[in-house]
Parts: C-alpha cells; sequence; structure tokens
C-alpha cells in the first residue's frame, strides 16, 4: 500500500491550504488547532491524562497538527511515506520523533500506542487498500487505547469546495461517516463515537456549544470517529 507522496509540495503546502480555506476568513492554523483540542479532549476522556499518554501520528506530513500537540502528551511519534515532509515536521516539531513509513506496515511494534491518530489519510487511499490499512492503526494501538481518525465531510458543499481548490485536491476521495465506521469495525475496532465538527468558524464557548449540540448530524466541515480495538 502506497501513499501519496508530497514531498514536491513540502515548501509550498501550507501557503496551497490557507488558499484553499481563505473564504471562511480563517487560516489553516485555525483548523489544525482545533482538531488538536479535539484529540486532546477524546484521549482524556476515554483513556487517560494525556501527559502520561504515547501518540502516534499516521500521515503527519510537515508536523502542522503536531505543532499543537508536542509537549501536551508523554511522547508524539509521527510517521509518514515522504522524507522531505519528515524533516519539515522535525524541524517543526525538535521534540516529536519522525519515522519514514512504507505505506504498508507502520514501523512500530504492536499495541506500541496509547493513542493512534490520522487527519485526512483515508480519503486519499484506494478504497481497496483502506481495510489493511485500518488494520495497521488497529495493531499498533493498546487494548485500552483509542484510533482516532480525522476526516473531511463530504456532504459539506463548503468542505467539498475547500478541496476543490488545494493543490492536492484531486487525490482526494472523501467518504461519510457511515462507511469510514463500518471499515473501522470490519477491522476490529469498536466504534465509540463519531461526531462532526467544525461547523462554525469560530472559537468562542456560544459555537463550541453549538456545534457540540449538532454534531450527530453531517454539517460540520470535517467529522471524527474514535474506536478501540475490539476484545476477543
Amino acid at each position: 500500500m502506497a501513499l501519496p507522496t508530497y514531498d514536491e509540495h513540502r515548501d509550498s503546502y501550507v501557503d496551497d491550504l490557507d488558499a484553499a480555506v481563505r473564504f471562511s476568513g480563517k487560516d489553516h492554523t485555525f483548523f489544525t488547532r482545533r482538531k488538536a483540542d479535539e484529540l486532546l479532549e477524546l484521549a482524556e476522556r476515554y483513556v487517560a491524562p494525556a501527559r502520561t499518554l504515547t501518540v502516534l501520528d499516521v500521515g503527519c506530513g510537515i508536523g502542522l497538527t503536531d505543532a499543537f500537540l508536542a509537549g501536551r502528551f508523554a511522547s508524539l511519534t509521527g510517521v509518514d511515506v515522504a522524507p522531505g515532509v519528515l524533516e519539515r515536521a522535525a524541524a517543526r516539531n525538535p521534540d516529536a520523533h519522525y519515522e519514514l513509513y512504507d505505506g504498508e506496515h507502520l514501523p512500530v511494534g504492536d499495541e506500541t500506542f496509547d493513542v493512534t491518530f490520522c487527519a485526512g489519510v483515508v480519503q486519499v487511499l484506494p478504497p481497496e487498500r483502506r481495510f489493511r490499512f485500518f488494520n495497521e492503526l488497529r495493531r499498533v494501538t493498546g487494548g485500552r487505547g483509542i484510533v482516532v481518525v480525522f476526516e473531511h465531510n463530504p456532504y459539506n458543499p463548503l468542505t467539498r469546495l475547500a478541496v476543490r481548490r488545494f493543490s492536492l485536491g484531486h487525490d482526494a476521495q472523501m467518504l461519510p461517516a457511515r462507511q469510514l465506521v463500518e471499515l473501522a469495525e470490519r477491522a476490529g475496532l469498536a466504534v465509540l463515537e463519531r461526531a462532526h465538527i467544525l461547523l462554525l468558524p469560530s472559537e468562542s464557548r456560544v459555537a463550541r456549544k453549538v456545534e457540540r449540540r449538532l454534531e450527530r448530524l453531517p454539517l460540520g466541515a470535517q467529522y471524527v470517529v474514535v474506536a478501540r480495538p475490539a476484545r476477543a
């Protein structure tokens, strides 16, 4: 299984991403920080205090999300298939550890991490390769740990617009949350939660409360699925 290689875009990635979401009135940091905060909340809700947890970022890219996570967990490891983006990630986040990933087998042992997550990775995998990918996420996650997957919501028209405008958006084949849940369950993961997030481009408490009330509806720009390795 091979993930798309973005080495040639590593220098322009942030500018291209900001251009794609500019119509929202926010830049990439708003969306990235919100996902990082969501991951932190989920880790503490389902596993343990963040400072005690080991975390793996699968498909970490240039480490944008990791910049909001480094130092908040006991350890943070990122893997990607592109050496160039890993260099950028390591320079951005010196407290994290990065390893090259062959796109087939995650370069870590079984049940190594408390939290394994990815953001926008499943949508760029060919459909026939997604099940194997979920198997790997499950394999490297401890029995009381969680797998957290963030993806774009294909039912949100502004999300579709942003993906079309992004220079790498041609690789994306967005899938609805129900399909991702089915993949997770087939791979031996018990789904704990799914929620649509980033409905409103605001960091206010009122906006967050509104989003929480509507998270079951497919309205938000992205969604998150949380799962745990199923017990035999």
